[in-house]
């Protein structure tokens, strides 16, 4: 496009032209999941009413064809996040599954006596996967804190060492916004010989992700936040590791041979997908990532750069409301989250919802880092492609009404 154009892209999604509360929709509640375009939903539709039929299995014209669509998203997928190899493409259901899958190789590495270092901005995802890898194994899960809102690299410097054998990191935080330097992380950890995996459900959406260039073991991240369907995501794994790496599920489609007593596995990448997969999910993630490369990733980036500059300072002059993370936008996605002064998030969240503005509200599947910000829950805006100046204003708008709603709070 020769210019990013947040209205003209807004009408590829109907879903966003309705009225809520007797209110225009603006949603803001991306960072949880993201509305779907009408070519991604058409590519799925194609596929059910013209291709529909089980993969790898067939040799009739649909199921060659439906073979075909599937293999070819993986490697859109490939080129999308530069994989060195088609074959470092594992579908999964979703980011969890794939930090769990992650998690569950690290299971059969460590002894006691070896560390797995996260932070304490992690998602629960990227966090209880490596409780239950350490508690199986003896060994020890440590924590990187903050520093003035963002990741505290000279505490993680501190804490990395020869006995650290993983670290798992989001690459941006879905409650503080913050961009973590993971291409600077992953040099540290591969000094002291450990595998860095990377939680990208809030950076392959937003911003051009190059596995091999941030120096990424594993990277994982999930189609339905980058205007992909539910239910499909990518891990993404060096071909070295995911050849040494077990399957985690056994069945129809991963297997190779089978015997009375055992069986073999089929070469990567299959050897990890067991029973039908999601093929239409598969196809529409392609069609997600031709609409998001047709508009540039770095527009997508700049443009989400623009409104959160617009954003920020006018939540910063609302009276009462205070935002968490760093200050510094550059270090920043366009999550932000923040509390009014008097209110419980839920409140809030629910007197814009009045207005017509969808927010989320909670701990954002954050309750470590929530619990070290000593609060219970937050209220998060965050910001896409079909955002615009307009819906930062009928933020602001909405929460000046909000205040006044709750009369005598300030």
């Amino acid at each position: 496009m020769a210019r990013f154009d947040a209205e003209l892209i807004r009408k590829d999604f109907p879903i966003l032209d309705q009225i809520v509360n007797d209110e225009p929709l603006v949603y803001l509640d991306n960072a949880a999941t993201t509305q779907k375009p009408k070519q991604v939903v058409a590519a799925m539709r194609d596929y059910y009413e013209k291709d529909n039929a089980n993969v790898h299995r067939g040799v009739h014209t649909l199921a060659e064809r439906a073979t075909a669509a599937y293999e070819a998203a993986r490697e859109r997928v490939r080129s999308f996040i530069n994989a060195a190899s088609s074959r470092e493409v594992l579908f999964t259901r979703g980011t969890t599954t794939g930090l769990n899958w992650a998690a569950q190789f690290a299971a059969q590495k460590l002894q006691p006596g070896d560390e797995v270092l996260i932070s304490v901005m992690e998602h629960h995802s990227n966090l209880i996967p490596w409780q239950e890898a350490c508690r199986r194994t003896g060994a020890q899960l440590r924590y990187v804190y903050l520093k003035d809102g963002a990741l505290d690299l000279e505490d993680l410097k501190d804490k990395l060492s020869e006995r650290t054998k993983f670290v798992a990191l989001a690459h941006a935080s879905n409650v503080l916004g913050v961009i973590n330097p993971i291409k600077e992380i992953a040099q540290l950890v591969h000094q002291k010989g450990g595998l860095l995996v990377v939680d990208g459900a809030q950076s392959a959406p937003h911003m051009r992700i190059d596995v091999q260039e941030l120096g990424a073991d594993f990277f994982a991240f999930s189609g339905h936040k980058m205007l992909g369907p539910t239910g499909i995501g990518v891990l993404y794994g060096r071909k070295e590791l995911l050849e040494e790496m077990s399957p985690v599920e056994f069945g129809g489609e991963m297997i190779d041979f089978v015997y009375e007593q055992e069986a073999t596995w089929k070469e990567l990448p299959w050897k990890f997908e067991a029973g039908t997969p999601n093929m239409a999910g598969a196809i529409g993630l392609a069609a997600a990532i031709d609409y998001l490369e047709a508009l540039g990733l770095d527009a997508v980036e700049q443009h989400e750069q623009e409104l959160l500059a617009y954003l920020f300072p006018k939540l910063q002059a609302v009276e009462g409301l205070t935002i968490y993370g760093s200050q510094d936008l550059s270090q920043r996605s366009g999550v932000i989250a923040f509390n009014l002064e008097g209110l419980h998030p839920h409140d809030v969240a629910t007197a814009l919802d009045y207005e017509g503005v969808a927010v989320r509200a909670g701990h954002h599947c954050a309750q470590p880092l929530l619990s070290h910000l000593g609060l219970a829950a937050a209220v998060r805006a965050s910001l896409y492609i079909y955002n615009s100046k307009a819906d930062c204003d009928k933020l602001v708008e909405a929460l000046e009404k909000t205040k006044e709603f709750f009369n005598g709070t300030f």
